[in-house]
């Protein structure tokens, strides 16, 4: 008795409306989210708010998936972010001690240079990995050419015409 060949089911084929609905669903639990923040701690919320204002722009520009410029800007933001929140926390987190540290410029001036940094770091990184990758192939190509050239005069061969 001979088997039936299996045959592979088709993966279900999602409808025009079935990916918008999760990004929907997403989006309006980070809108949740974001007014509980403001409503339990008004203070913290202005501060992320005006601190990483340069990450959320990056949020609405980024159109790559995955966002990952977007995801680097917010990361460096976040770090330069530490020190403002753990002051605000020792100051009594009140609304009005969030904008005062939020209106030294110091303070907002590293947040910003920071997802600045950021920035930079993703459109530099890719230009310093090709030329790293384009110089070890260079260099690999070199070695194997002066190893060919040693066994051809080791093996006393006629060197045939390379195709370059």
């Amino acid at each position: 008795m001979a088997k039936e060949p299996k045959t592979k089911k088709a993966a279900p084929v999602k409808q025009k409306g079935e990916a918008a609905d999760s990004n929907r669903s997403v989006i309006w639990l980070s809108g949740l989210a974001c007014g509980v923040l403001t409503a339990v701690a008004p203070g913290l919320a202005a501060l992320a708010a005006g601190l990483l204002a340069p990450g959320i722009v990056a949020l609405k520009l980024d159109q790559e998936p995955g966002r990952p410029v977007a995801r680097t800007i917010i990361t460096c933001g976040l770090a330069a972010c530490v020190q403002p929140v753990i002051t605000l926390w020792n100051a009594g987190q009140s609304f009005e001690t969030g904008l005062v540290i939020l209106a030294d410029p110091a303070t907002i001036g590293t947040a910003w240079s920071a997802a600045a940094a950021g920035w930079l770091i993703t459109q530099i990184a890719p230009l310093a990995v090709r030329a790293a990758l384009e110089a070890a192939a260079l260099t690999r190509t070199t070695r194997l050419r002066a190893a060919r050239e040693r066994l051809v005069e080791a093996w006393g061969l006629d060197e045939a015409p390379s195709k370059q």
